[in-house]
């Protein structure tokens, strides 16, 4: 049996090195132009897809991207579901949590924000910011945040056997990409709202996320939600990428338009 596309880019829990992964990777795709069309043929394949899966509204898909400051979320979202319409779609980007979220167990808020029956959701980061920022930053202690591993994997384990696919996407960007694109947000007065003084002090601590970000990865790649790392340095090739996987993944999924029930189209008389 071949091996699927995703699978290329799918981490093996418990052997993945986050150093093993190149950035600048090009995945095999040469012709910048043509691979920007195929990730527009990718865009269009997800919207007809999406008409079924809300149509049916049996289960529902979960996005989620997650990225060191500048990996491309924003951009991801923009470029891979820019067809799709606002009914059946959700994107939720994460931001720190509220004093009466923080107040609930940290998985509290993320449940509320889980993508109903027929809908596509997009998590612009998400829990695992309880595993990654909270870990490097040591808002919560090591053995809380080892504890956060196994819950993670259980409710990412409940929520599909209740209906939801779940895709998770690391973005995977050099020190030396984000070094630029940092710049180019100071640099440009459009970009300027992007950037927070806050991402430097992160930066500072690069090494101590990537270690964060490779244990995380090695706990809760599982069967049922693995973890994808896509070399994002070029964004054309982490849009390509992506687009593929999740257009692949909705066919997989094969949703279908539900047939008329109790009644019979052929014997309707519209006057």
């Amino acid at each position: 049996m071949s091996k699927s596309f995703a699978s290329t880019f799918q981490v093996t829990p418990g052997k993945f090195k986050l150093a093993d992964v190149d950035p600048a990777d090009k995945c095999g795709l040469d012709d910048k132009a043509l691979a920007k069309t195929q990730t527009d043929a990718f865009d269009v394949s997800i919207d007809e897809w999406q008409n079924k899966l809300y149509a049916e509204g049996k289960r529902a898909l979960l996005v989620v991207l997650q990225g060191i400051d500048s990996a491309g979320k924003d951009g991801t979202v923009r470029a891979v579901f820019h067809t799709c319409g606002p009914i059946g779609v959700q994107n939720v980007p994460f931001k720190g949590p509220t004093e009466t979220e923080l107040a609930h167990d940290f998985l509290w808020r993320v449940h509320a924000a889980v993508p109903r029956k027929g809908y596509i959701g997009i998590f612009n980061r998400s829990h695992y910011e309880d595993v990654l920022a909270a870990k490097v930053r040591k808002l919560a202690s090591d053995d809380v945040i080892d504890q956060r591993y196994d819950q993670i994997n259980h409710f990412e384990k409940m929520l599909t056997q209740n209906g939801v696919t779940i895709l998770k996407f690391m973005l995977h960007i050099s020190k030396d990409e984000q070094a630029t694109r940092l710049k180019e947000r100071v640099a440009d007065p459009t970009k300027r709202w992007k950037f927070n003084p806050a991402d430097l002090e992160d930066r500072k601590l690069w090494e101590n996320y990537m270690v964060a970000y490779e244990t995380a990865l090695n706990h809760c790649s599982t069967d049922h939600a693995p973890w994808h790392v896509i070399p994002s340095n070029r964004n054309w090739v982490r849009n390509y990428v992506i687009g593929r996987i999740v257009s692949e993944k909705l066919e997989e999924l094969n949703p279908q338009f539900p047939q008329a029930q109790g009644w019979d189209p052929k014997t309707v008389v519209i006057e």
